[in-house]
């Protein structure tokens, strides 16, 4: 029985939930947002937007990548909030490392590393949100106490 919190994102073939994180320049997540896979980038970045202002009222620069569209970009200028897309170079072909992007792939990174993250367990958005902040926290603590981050992948 689906969720009424899924659907399907026909473009990148996704069915369930997206999640969208918006960071700081260091990879420390600001603000979380899980919905249906049918919400658009725009409305995404919309969301993420407006928890960033409310919760860190000085937020002045965003970037982010070419899927969010003018309306992120106009939303942004009503809170006053710079949104710069950061575009992939046209002439390089396969994976290379885009500017600014690859801080929050890097976070998107560290908080996969919790089990609970790999698949979508929550029933509710709000608690999958929630296990979100959690990762980052523990990431946090464990950046703080100089601890190492075990890891699934063992050591052969």
């Amino acid at each position: 029985m689906p969720l009424t919190s899924q659907g399907a994102d026909a473009a990148k073939k996704i069915v369930g939930r997206k999640r969208g994180i918006l960071t700081d320049t260091i990879g420390l997540i600001l603000a979380v947002t899980v919905a249906s896979a049918g919400l658009s980038e725009n409305a995404m970045g919309i969301r993420l937007l407006d928890q960033a202002k409310a919760a860190y009222p000085t937020i002045a620069k965003s970037w982010v990548d070419t899927g969010f569209k003018n309306t992120v970009i106009e939303h942004g200028a009503r809170l006053g909030i710079d949104v710069e897309v950061v575009n992939r170079n046209p002439e390089k072909r396969g994976f290379h490392v885009v500017k600014r992007r690859w801080v929050v792939e890097r976070s998107i990174g560290w908080i996969m590393m919790h089990r609970r993250l790999a698949r979508d367990y929550e029933t509710l958005t709000t608690s999958s949100e929630a296990m979100i902040h959690i990762a980052s926290i523990d990431n946090l603590a464990k950046r703080i106490t100089d601890e190492t981050t075990p890891t699934w992948r063992g050591t052969y």
